[in-house]
């Protein structure tokens, strides 16, 4: 099940897939997180959360209209390629297009560019680097 979440609820989950524990809860935060806009998602298996994303509206270079930055992805180990995050994606579509957002961005690490491509993503810069993280690539959706 997807549900609206707070950031609060979605933090031991980035801090244990996107920074494999290494953080406090607290290093975790992004400072998006409490803009206006802003919204977060959490798929639920039974009453675990399985997978997280977070989304605020930011516009992206030369792109016109309402931009959304999609961050923080992340599925736990234990629920990866079941395709809850797919779900969780294309959740956050529907609800955006409803929000009058024309298109949603990120930052993908360079491991996740085929599930984004997967869901209609495509890359829109060169590759570069996240110090700390790693190679990404910006991918962008257009949502109507």
């Amino acid at each position: 099940m997807i549900r609206f979440i707070k950031v609060d609820e979605l933090l031991h989950v980035r801090n244990e897939v996107l920074r494999e524990g290494r953080l406090t809860l607290d290093e975790c935060r992004f400072p998006s997180d409490d803009n206006e806009g802003n919204f977060h998602l959490g798929y639920f298996v039974d009453d675990e959360l399985a997978c997280i994303a977070s989304f605020h509206p930011q516009s992206y270079g030369e792109f016109v209209g309402t931009g959304y930055q999609l961050r923080g992805m992340a599925t736990t180990e234990k629920y990866r390629g079941q395709g809850f995050g797919n779900q969780l994606v294309n959740f956050a579509l529907v609800y955006l297009r409803g929000q009058q957002a024309d298109y949603l961005w990120c930052n993908a690490r360079k491991k996740a560019v085929r599930f984004y491509s997967g869901l209609g993503f495509e890359i829109v810069s060169p590759e570069f680097e996240v110090p700390g993280i790693g190679p990404h690539h910006v991918m962008y959706v257009k949502i109507r």
